[in-house]
């Protein structure tokens, strides 16, 4: 069932937490909320569960104004960072706490508890109360509980927090599909742009109370809003170097060691402005010296990361450069090198704002007003 917020906006004695937010997720779909600690992320999520009422604005969920709707009528699986098990309730209790709810049989609870126990590596744990499982565990048994009722709507805040690295892993692969086998419309809170990128549908970028960009993972990773959300996904992080644009007869270049970059010559209106020039690492590559617009660079060290060598690179002005490569193929250790840029894969950026620059439309050089 569709999720529709309009307007949100939510203060704590003078404090602005929320302000204007405003958010569509359509019925079976995942919308990831993305964002620092202190966003209101877990506001929102708590504002649509019905814990705590917005100042202004509308909840609607399936087409229904929430406003005045208890909690317990919203059709919402909800599980918090703070677990918010019952105590005296083993995990299996726990997660079958919704089944039990909806009356289902001994033998539908039973094989239910099983299927997510299995799933999220909790099987051996279904007999401790909360106070003998590690946080991890009990993140995971409060995830199963959300689940197991199968609601219209789940609200998932940070679930894999408190899991190791190995099983964080493999829910990333497996939790999207059992989403998708639930047919539910989700909203999921995390801090790791890896699981941001590997859950949602579309991600909202919020920051300060407010949702600064909404968008496909493919569309804020290649087309960031700002500088501050381009350096939040990606790893290593974005390389950002200031840049003024300058008039190459129709073209539009700027300078990197001393060596002109083309760009998209809509980037016309620019020229003469402070920018910043953004390139992924991995729109880098080594080249011979004589390779054309070669960029002279001094090889600072190079690192594994996972798949791919990641080398520190200082430019002509002493420009400290990141430039990826994938693990096991050639490229200098050290000594002078050369790299190019993919000029396809830049983005300019307003220095002032941070704002992202679009180039105008063009024919054959010519800007399009």
């Amino acid at each position: 069932m569709s999720l529709k917020l309009a307007g949100i906006t939510k203060a704590f004695k003078k404090e602005i937490v929320l302000q204007d937010v405003s958010l569509d997720v359509e019925t079976g779909k995942t919308l990831v909320l993305f964002g620092p600690s202190g966003a209101g992320k877990t506001v929102l999520l708590r504002l649509i569960a019905g814990v705590i009422e917005p100042d202004a604005g509308t909840i609607q969920i399936a087409g229904r104004d929430m406003e005045g709707v208890e909690p317990e009528d919203r059709d919402v699986g909800m599980a918090f960072q703070n677990f918010a098990l019952f105590p005296h309730m083993s995990a299996e209790d726990n997660i079958a706490s919704p089944l039990t709810a909806q009356r289902q049989s001994q033998s539908e609870i039973k094989s239910g508890i099983q299927a997510l126990a299995k799933l999220l590596k909790i099987e051996h744990v279904l007999g401790h109360k909360p106070k003998e499982l590690s946080n991890g565990q009990k993140q995971r048994t409060a995830l199963a509980r959300a689940l197991a009722g199968k609601p219209g709507s789940l609200l998932l805040d940070d679930p894999l927090r408190n899991v190791d690295a190995k099983l964080r892993f493999e829910m990333r692969l497996e939790l999207p599909r059992l989403l998708k086998d639930q047919n539910a419309t989700v909203i999921y809170v995390t801090q790791d742009y890896k699981e941001a990128m590997a859950f949602g549908d579309q991600i909202a970028v919020i920051h300060e109370g407010q949702v600064q960009q909404i968008g496909t993972p493919e569309e804020i990773y290649l087309t960031p809003a700002t500088t501050e959300i381009a350096r939040l996904f990606g790893d290593p992080v974005i390389n950002l170097m200031d840049v003024a644009p300058e008039a190459r007869g129709r073209m539009v270049s700027v300078s990197v060691s001393d060596q002109p970059i083309m760009l998209d010559p809509g980037y016309a209106e620019m020229v003469g402005q402070e920018c910043v020039l953004g390139v992924r690492p991995e729109a880098f590559r080594f080249v011979e010296p004589n390779s054309p617009s070669a960029i002279p660079v001094q090889v600072e060290t190079e690192a594994p990361l996972n798949e791919k060598t990641v080398t520190l690179v200082l430019t002509a002005g002493g420009r400290e450069v990141m430039v990826t490569r994938p693990s096991g193929t050639p490229g200098p250790n050290g000594g002078t090198a050369h790299i190019t840029i993919d000029s396809a894969a830049t983005l300019l950026f307003d220095r002032a704002s941070g704002r992202l620059c679009v180039p105008k439309a063009t024919i054959a050089g010519e800007a399009i007003a």
